[in-house]
């Protein structure tokens, strides 16, 4: 072989070598007896056992080699002995390269050094694998290359792949919560005539049949509140919300949500189903109420109790904490010019509650660490809630707020049509074609008094699993796409060596 081949040109050669051999490099004829772990836990010496995954490490020792393969479930070493493969197996088997897939046959045993182990009497190629693993094979950094590429951050970074598992078992148990509280799962519509439910910018499509325009969802809660109307008392759904907005390390334009309606609750009921809910998730998929995040080097940064009774305290009690007691007795132009001394960013356009609203953003969501239930918000951030009745200027809300950021905002949901058109038309500032006609048309057919919850699926799961980027619980994240597809870089000439040598 030349000397001069990459790393990839030399794998294209090695398959070419096999087909002409007659051998097939990409074969499904093999069902592995059991898992990689399965094995290792019911070990017992001489059993034979079936396996199959990707080779991790390879070490050849004259007449005998070890490899590692890992599957789904974990990783066993494999030996096999020129002696019981043969010449012509044992040389194939010296050939195959770092991250091929191979299966196995063989009876289990235990190395001198202590390691279970399984002693091959024969085996199949199952994939050739044309482009080498990542150069840093336990542990890849690149973040550009991980978010990328997610599949080579899950090959080589063992515990991103335990993030993304145990993701999948936070929504299992959310449903499994919900569930046995008899809440009815539904899918609604991604694709809406008018884009409802929260105040953000939509992603625009067009069906070309129906010659018209549709928005990409922003919220879910129009439609499983129309379900309400219909007799669903206990309705949720999880699912994909689209905004075409910034993206940050809280923000993706695409995220996953859950809401949950409950006929006769309030946001009082919606606490308890809040609470009970993280907690249970938290110890079916932790075993703990005490979250620990951690840096880089493994030091605790920050540890988050969720045991209950969360705390809970009004929105105009923090905003009096730190901008002062007479904060609402001022002007607005007072508030104004004292949020802006403050340090808050301002806008020119932005009205007297969205002042603020930022002093709360700024200078108090980010000191929220322990589960805080922050209560009545100011009525013009919640169109789609019921005035509280001891102070019509704000609504029955909360926000709940962990580790810094809003998890689940929840309210007593307003079923009054008439003062619910006039809350959305103020949100819509007069422009009639944004109000959905259709949703107050549902409200004028009577929609039970309700509690309505939505939870951030991502962001709940950055604070359980101890994740500072919504990126890092996204398998697939938005990225801007390259200006130009290139081929993945080889690796370095060490890599070539340490490869060559394996």
């Amino acid at each position: 072989m030349e000397e001069t081949l990459t790393l990839t040109e030399q794998r294209h050669f090695k398959l070419n070598q096999l087909k002409e051999k007659g051998l097939n490099p990409f074969t499904n004829k093999f069902s592995p007896s059991e898992t990689c772990q399965a094995a290792r836990d019911a070990y017992q010496e001489g059993r034979q056992v079936k396996l199959a995954g990707r080779i991790t490490a390879h070490r050849v020792m004259g007449k005998s080699q070890f490899l590692d393969i890992r599957d789904g479930s974990g990783k066993i070493q494999i030996y096999g002995q020129k002696q019981q493969l043969g010449e012509e197996s044992f040389a194939l088997l010296k050939s195959l390269d770092m991250a091929d897939f191979i299966g196995i046959e063989g009876e289990m045993f235990t190395t001198k050094m202590g390691e279970i182990s399984v002693k091959i009497s024969g085996f199949i190629l199952l994939c050739k694998a044309l482009r080498p693993p990542p150069e840093k094979w336990h542990g890849l950094e690149d973040t550009e290359i991980r978010y990328r590429q997610r599949y080579l951050d899950l090959m080589a970074n063992h515990d991103v792949r335990d993030v993304f598992l145990k993701r999948s078992q936070i929504i299992r148990e959310i449903r499994n919560y919900l569930h046995q509280q008899a809440y009815v799962e539904v899918e609604t519509p991604m694709m809406q005539p008018i884009p409802g439910g929260a105040a953000a910018q939509p992603f625009v499509t067009h069906h070309n049949a129906l010659n018209c325009q549709f928005f990409m969802r922003i919220a879910l809660e129009l439609y499983l509140k129309r379900l309400l109307v219909g007799g669903i008392d206990r309705v949720f759904e999880i699912g994909k919300n689209f905004r075409n907005e910034g993206i940050s390390r809280r923000h993706n334009p695409e995220f996953t949500m859950l809401e949950a309606y409950q006929a006769y609750g309030d946001y009082q009921s919606m606490m308890d189903l809040v609470q009970g809910m993280i907690t249970h998730v938290a110890n079916k998929v932790l075993g703990t109420l005490i979250i620990e995040h951690r840096n880089r080097e493994g030091e605790v940064t920050r540890t988050i109790d969720l045991t209950p009774p969360w705390r809970t305290v009004t929105y105009k009690s923090l905003i009096c904490e730190k901008a002062g007691a007479d904060w609402f007795e001022l002007t607005p132009a007072a508030r104004r010019e004292k949020a802006i001394e403050l340090g808050a960013e301002i806008q020119p356009e932005d009205e007297d509650f969205e002042v603020t609203n930022a002093i709360f953003e700024k200078f108090i969501e980010p000191t929220l660490i322990q589960p805080t239930f922050v209560t009545h918000l100011p009525k013009e951030l919640v169109p789609l809630a019921k005035l509280s009745p001891e102070d019509p200027d704000t609504v029955e809300v909360f926000e709940c707020c962990i580790n810094g950021q809003e998890i689940a905002p929840a309210y007593t949901e307003q079923n009054d049509p008439i003062v619910q058109r006039e809350r959305l038309e103020q949100q819509a500032g007069g422009e009639q074609q944004k109000l959905d006609e259709d949703f107050l048309l549902a409200l004028e057919h009577g929609m039970p008094p309700a509690g309505g919850m939505g939870m951030g699926i991502d962001r709940l799961c950055m604070m359980l699993l101890g994740q500072e980027s919504i990126r890092d619980v996204l398998l697939f994240p938005q990225m801007k796409p390259r200006q130009r597809q290139e081929s993945a870089p080889e690796d370095s000439a060490q890599a070539q060596t340490k490869e060559a040598q394996s």
